[in-house]
């Protein structure tokens, strides 16, 4: 199963990860994670994409679908993935459906995690991530409405979305997750 989780940054997402691995046995592929292993590492992707990451800018596409591709072809991916982070844009949803057409794949479904941006500020101070800068978070969370937003649109055309309320313990909002996952696959319906 492909599954795609889309949410403002604050929004729960890699907590929801965590246990939708679990639950469906396949790599989580955060690209968030992967931007930040090749910052940390200094190699030539990492250094421009941290040019853009310090300002609160979404990366370029060429960065971002590059290391998605490559991720996607590794033998792991074969039987899923779980994509955290990927895509933000139109642009990139219509590229990753591409890339999954040439190799008789699709995206089977799409979880949005719907939170307050009051709720997502409050949490984003209570974590207190190195990377969390209150003014650039603003900037990551305008970012996703104008850019990511549309996405929505994109996929719920395609009956492929699944829009869940963010609010809640992480127990709750996982049992949403999982309600909507069952109905994007069939063969969890007893999970």
């Amino acid at each position: 199963m492909r599954l795609i989780l889309i949410g403002p940054p604050g929004a729960g997402k890699g907590t929801q990860c965590q246990r939708l691995v679990e639950l469906l046995r396949v790599p989580h592929l955060s690209t968030g994670e992967m931007l930040r292993a090749e910052v940390r590492s200094a190699t030539t992707a990492g250094r421009e994409a941290a040019r853009f990451m310090d300002q609160g800018q979404l990366v370029p596409d060429p960065i971002i679908v590059g290391m998605v591709s490559r991720r996607l072809q590794a033998p792991d991916c074969r039987g899923g993935c779980l994509l955290d982070g990927f895509p933000r844009t139109l642009h990139q949803a219509e590229t990753l459906d591409d890339l999954l057409e040439r190799r008789a794949m699709s995206v089977d479904g799409v979880i949005e995690l719907a939170v307050p941006r009051d709720e997502l500020v409050r949490r984003m101070l209570a974590r207190g991530r190195e990377d969390d800068d209150p003014e650039i978070f603003a900037k990551r969370i305008s970012s996703f409405e104008v850019q990511t937003a549309p996405l929505l649109d994109y996929y719920g055309r395609q009956g492929k979305l699944a829009s869940i309320d963010g609010l809640g313990t992480a127990d709750e909002i996982f049992e949403r997750v999982r309600a909507a996952v069952r109905r994007f696959d069939r063969t969890l319906r007893g999970r």
